[in-house]
C-alpha cells in the first residue's frame, strides 16, 4: 500500500518520469492520492483510469485546490467522502474505500499557515477530526474489520521527523499543540504510525522536501506522510519505505511515495 501528495496530478501526470510511469511500475495493491488538484474531465484516461485499477477521485469544490482519490487494483465494496463534518465535506481532503476486511481512507489534512486563518481552518478541522478517529476505529473494530488513513497529515511528530526542528518550532507543521494533537491520536485513540513503528531509532524517514534550496540534494525534508492504521493491521505490517528519487531532477512531485507492505 501506497500514499504520496502529487503536488497536482496533471502536473505530476504530464512528467516523464511521473506519476503514469511510477504507477505503472508500483507492486501496490492500492495507492492513497493527496492534493490532486484536478476533476476527472482535466485528466488524460491513463490517470482517471488506467488499466488494472479502479479509482475514486474526489476532487475539491473549490477548483484548483486539494482534493484526494484512492487507486485500488479490486472494485471497493463501499465508499465515503468526508467525515461528517459540515465545513469540509466538499474540501477534498477526505475519502474511505472498504477493500474486503479493511477500510482504507485517503487524507490531506489542511497544511496551516501560522497567524493565519489557514491555521484557524487547520485547527478546525483536527479538532473535529479527532473524535471521528476514536468513533471509526470502534466502528471498524466492532465490525471484526481494520482501518488505514493514509495521506498527508502536514504535522511532523517528532524532533526525528524534521531535520531542522531547531528552526522550525514556530512553523505550522510542528507547532507544540499540532504535535500534541497527533500524539492524541496515537495514544488516546489508539492508533499506530506504522513507518515509525518499523523505524523507531531512524531519523525520518522524510517524505517531503522543499524545492526551494538544496532541501532535497541535503535531505533536509519532513516526515508527513503517514501510514496511520488501527493495532489489528499495524502488526501486520513487515516492511515500510519511501521511494526517494534517485536525484532532484527525477522528481514529480516534492513529497515521495511511503510504501508499507502488509500480510495478507
Amino acid at each position: 500500500m501506497s500514499t504520496v501528495n502529487v503536488n497536482g496530478l496533471r502536473a505530476a501526470a504530464k512528467k516523464d518520469p511521473g506519476f503514469v510511469s511510477w504507477l505503472s511500475a508500483t507492486e501496490a495493491d492500492v495507492v492513497c492520492v493527496q492534493e490532486t488538484r484536478a476533476e476527472a474531465s482535466q485528466l488524460p484516461q491513463e490517470v482517471v483510469a488506467p488499466q488494472g485499477w479502479h479509482v475514486v477521485l474526489v476532487p475539491a469544490q473549490a477548483k484548483g485546490r486539494a482534493g484526494v482519490a484512492v487507486y485500488s487494483r479490486v472494485e471497493p465494496d463501499a465508499v465515503r467522502v468526508g467525515f461528517g463534518e459540515v465545513e469540509f465535506e466538499g474540501s477534498g481532503r477526505y475519502v474511505e474505500v472498504d477493500l474486503g476486511a479493511v477500510t482504507v481512507a485517503s487524507l490531506y489534512l489542511p497544511s496551516g499557515e501560522v497567524g493565519t486563518p489557514r491555521q484557524e481552518e487547520k485547527e478546525r478541522f483536527m479538532e473535529a477530526f479527532l473524535p471521528y478517529l476514536v468513533r471509526r476505529r470502534k466502528e471498524v473494530e466492532g465490525q471484526g474489520r481494520d482501518l488505514v488513513v493514509c495521506g498527508d497529515w502536514n504535522i511532523a511528530h517528532t524532533e526525528a521527523d524534521l531535520r531542522n526542528w531547531r528552526g522550525n518550532r514556530k512553523s505550522a507543521g510542528f507547532l507544540p499543540q499540532e504535535r500534541e494533537w497527533l500524539g492524541r491520536v496515537f495514544d488516546e485513540a489508539g492508533y499506530v504510525d506504522v513507518v515509525r513503528a518499523l523505524h523507531p531509532d531512524q531519523e525520518g524517514p522524510y517524505s517531503w522536501w522543499s524545492y526551494r534550496g538544496r532541501a532535497f540534494d541535503n535531505d533536509t525534508g519532513w516526515r508527513i506522510d503517514y501510514q496511520v492504521c488501527t493495532p489489528g493491521l499495524a502488526v501486520r505490517a513487515e516492511s515500510a519505505r519511501v521511494e526517494r528519487a534517485a536525484e532532484h531532477g527525477a522528481r514529480w512531485s516534492d513529497h515521495a511515495p511511503v510504501t508499507v507492505r502488509y500480510r495478507a
